[in-house]
């Protein structure tokens, strides 16, 4: 049985699935997986000391997942982690986490910050409005899916 998949879904679809891919590529280039990759980069953008379950809505990636990295990169030296209310637990970088950081996630923003910069405000503000408008949209017609 064939369902008909719209020509704009199906190039959606193409074009998620290479972002995914450009980002894979990327950590396998930075010799880390997707998970350290995400770890690093949420805490990037959420700060030291940031907890673990912040990172896992940012990277939009399951608790055993990043658990499971996270205690890779602490045994690695690279991240310490110090207990907060209850069983929250928050991720500081060590020296080393630090300098990985930079030599490897900050050349990564920089790159896309520059694609943004590479845009005019308003494709900005579009590719943004459209992408918020889409999850929205497929959020809303799932949610009646058993």
């Amino acid at each position: 049985m064939n369902f008909p998949i719209k020509n704009a879904l199906k190039e959606y679809n193409r074009i998620y699935k290479e972002m995914n891919n450009i980002y894979h590529d990327i950590a396998l280039k930075l010799q880390m997986s997707d998970s350290t990759f995400d770890i690093l980069y949420a805490v990037c953008e959420l700060g030291d000391g940031c907890l673990q379950r912040d990172i896992c809505s940012l990277s939009c990636t399951s608790k055993q997942t990043i658990n499971s990295s996270i205690r890779k990169l602490e045994k690695n030296g690279h991240i310490n982690l110090k207990p907060g209310r209850g069983r929250q637990m928050h991720i500081f970088l060590t020296d080393t986490g630090k300098e990985l950081v930079k030599e490897r996630i900050f050349p990564v923003i920089e790159i896309e910050n520059k694609v943004f910069d590479s845009m005019t405000e308003e494709e900005s503000r579009e590719l943004l409005r459209l992408s918020r408008k889409y999850i929205e949209l497929l959020e809303r017609n799932t949610r009646e899916l058993s």
